[in-house]
């Protein structure tokens, strides 16, 4: 049988090769610290659960549902961006509710791209971002992931030296992995450019509220006059509700965009569980100081993994935003890569973090710690941590190649 087509662009699943290592480790007995998937571990709120149990089981709600979401869940998504963001929704044209945000990516991408086309993206960025792409036959041209005065050069030379022309460019800001923010300063920037250029512009605003400085909270690129004339922003439940394995998020935007995103959907899937939206409806219209407790949490986790880690002898600055630390690999290790010091902390140090090449050839300096365990198992992966950072010299000889003897 030949390869499949789709299947030869993409490459082996860089953080199944640390699965496979973390598994046999728990198969022996080992207790590891599981700081590598972005999977929150805080419970969803009880207000949406009990709507959950209300709906669930009802003849009605037990059919086929609404690809693009129910009415109701549309209304409150609209809402919530009003409310959040000063920004208008139509919730009939502009907006559709997906099985999570990664879905979203996933089929806009089937919805507008031809093969061969050059899509922007930033490297490192949240997998998806690139692969979905790739699957639907485009091309996929990195530019910076930091929101930095360099980052306009680097999108005029990319656009300047790719044919045919990019497309489109996707954004992730508070970013996954790299913990970046933008400003709307920046946003205002990104939207002239990209009508100077006739792109379309996908945010990945799934950290939307994952965010430590409640005097700055992240901005949506669509609060810039003229962005929905060229704009496609994707939200999640996942992060702000804790409800990752429920599948729901949203795209929002551009009316056209949208209408080509609804209509692949409607041919992929009749959407999410109708009490699943129901719920998720009642967690965006109701209160938010769940919110608020979520963001607390998260808070002090940082706070905990920065001062620990930092004790154990490997510093890193505070991220602003999102669930995750992006974290320079220590000097005497970089040379490994991500990928073998991700595995040696497994084995050495029964931490797991996820490696940075596994989101693109840039990261590979780097590692993504979650900070999803609490502050007591943070601290302990950071004693673990610190124990292998001092005996390393000792105990890697047979690991790390050592020079060899003049």
């Amino acid at each position: 049988m030949t390869d499949f087509h789709r299947i030869k662009r993409l490459p082996p699943y860089v953080f199944e090769q640390v699965n496979k290592i973390k598994a046999a480790e728990r198969a022996k007995g080992v207790d590891i610290i599981d700081l590598g998937m972005g999977n929150p571990d805080l419970p969803a709120p009880k207000h949406v659960i009990e709507k959950l149990v209300e709906t669930a089981g009802k003849p009605r709600t037990d059919r086929y549902s609404a690809s693009k979401g129910i009415a109701g869940l549309r209304r409150a998504q609209a809402h919530y961006y009003e409310r959040r963001f000063g920004v208008k929704l139509n919730p009939d044209t502009q907006v559709v509710a997906t099985l999570g945000s990664k879905e979203g990516f996933a089929n806009m991408a089937q919805a507008i791209t031809g093969p061969g086309d050059v899509v922007l993206v930033p490297n490192p960025s949240y997998p998806i971002h690139a692969f979905g792409f790739l699957m639907a036959g485009g091309v996929i041209r990195s530019v910076p992931a930091e929101p930095t005065p360099a980052f306009f050069p680097a999108l005029e030379r990319a656009i300047l030296h790719s044919v045919p022309k990019p497309i489109a460019l996707v954004t992730c800001y508070p970013a996954n992995p790299t913990a970046y923010t933008a400003s709307l300063d920046f946003y205002r920037d990104l939207v002239a450019f990209a009508k100077r250029h006739d792109l379309i512009l996908l945010s990945d605003l799934a950290y939307a509220e994952v965010y430590f400085d409640e005097n700055d909270p992240p901005p949506s690129m669509l609060q810039v006059p003229g962005a929905m004339d060229v704009t496609v922003e994707f939200t999640s439940m996942s992060k702000t509700f804790s409800m990752a394995g429920w599948r729901i998020g949203f795209a929002v935007g551009n009316e056209r965009l949208l209408a080509a995103l609804a209509r692949v959907k409607s041919y992929l899937d009749y959407g999410a569980y109708t009490p699943i939206q129901v719920a998720a409806a009642a967690a965006l219209n109701g209160p938010d100081d769940c919110i608020r407790e979520m963001r607390d949490i998260y808070r002090k986790r940082r706070d905990a993994l920065v001062e620990s880690f930092g004790k154990a002898g490997w510093d890193f600055p505070a991220p602003q935003a999102s669930m995750f630390a992006w974290v320079p690999i220590p000097e005497k290790f970089r040379h490994l890569g991500s990928l073998e010091f991700s595995k040696l902390l497994i084995e050495k140090a029964e931490v797991a973090v996820a490696p940075g090449i596994g989101f693109g050839e840039h990261g590979d300096d780097f590692v993504r710690i979650a900070i999803v365990e609490n502050e007591q198992r943070i601290r302990q992966a950071a004693r673990n941590v610190g124990r292998f950072l001092k005996t390393a010299d000792q105990t890697l000889h047979n690991v790390i190649q050592m020079p060899k003897a003049g």
